[in-house]
């Protein structure tokens, strides 16, 4: 009995408290950041026992190993639910005309942002904590851009569509990733590399060039709702999406340049 009693009260503080709507912003960023930390410890773990490498390293180097194995998890998260809530639900469809698109969110959509919320709030922190080993100025101002957008879209429930639209270009991060794990066991030299190069260069082309396209033609069909929304929320959806295409072609340039190179040298 009294095991069902708690059980009981347990059931009725999640469902009044942690999550009712009020509530779900706070609670999914908490529980993002949890997340990263259960992820980084895993990783440690993992790391130790499997890999003969990863002790060697030095602390730095295993601490940006741990927070690259974060970044993969939560890219894979991400865009998973990007997609789905973008191409493949109903929510963001032309068809449902109950409301404005650019203001339609649900209980998920927002549990979703705030877990995304929770993981860049870590990683900013890492990055400020081991400055500049995790991440030079670009990345400072590529996280506070997400953090903003994300959080102001979390609780204001404006604009999530396009957030969730720029969120899929997170498809890039594990290859990224792969390939810093790649040179650091000491793979640089191998077939799995320049594959990884090539699969960078076709996933960065179609998740951060490609699809900022489409966002901003999308953007331009749907002018009329999105004139609807509040002044800031219509700089974040225009000026951030902008910043960050202009910052993935730079990268997308030394990609262009890194894989050229790893091919030089194989012939």
């Amino acid at each position: 009995m009294a095991v069902s009693y708690y059980q009981n009260q347990a059931e009725h503080l999640l469902k009044e408290y942690m999550l009712a709507d009020p509530f779900i912003p706070y609670t999914s960023v908490v529980g993002g950041i949890l997340g990263c930390k259960m992820v980084y410890d895993l990783a440690q773990l993992i790391s130790a026992l499997n890999f003969k490498s990863y002790p060697s390293l030095s602390y730095i180097k295993r601490v940006e190993w741990n927070n690259r194995a974060i970044s993969t998890v939560h890219a894979i998260f991400i865009t998973a639910l990007s997609l789905y809530l973008v191409f493949w639900s109903d929510m963001f469809a032309d068809y449902q005309l109950n409301d404005l698109i650019t203001f339609r969110s649900s209980s998920l959509s927002t549990s979703i942002l705030g877990v995304s919320v929770g993981y860049f709030l870590t990683d900013l922190g890492m990055i400020f904590w081991f400055y500049p080993s995790l991440g030079g100025m670009e990345y400072v101002i590529h996280h506070i851009l997400s953090i903003v957008t994300l959080a102001y879209a979390m609780l204001t429930s404006e604009g999530q569509l396009y957030t969730f639209m720029v969120l899929i270009s997170e498809t890039t991060t594990p290859g990224i990733n792969l390939r810093w794990y790649l040179d650091t066991v000491g793979m640089k030299k191998s077939k799995a590399y320049l594959i990884n190069g090539v699969v960078i260069f076709l996933s960065w082309l179609v998740a951060r060039i490609l699809l900022f396209v489409y966002l901003f033609y999308h953007f331009y069909l749907h002018l009329d709702q999105v004139n609807q929304m509040h002044a800031f929320a219509k700089i974040l959806a225009f000026v951030v999406p902008l910043a960050l295409t202009v910052m993935n072609l730079l990268w997308f340039v030394k990609i262009i340049k890194g894989l050229k190179k790893t091919i030089s040298k194989r012939q």
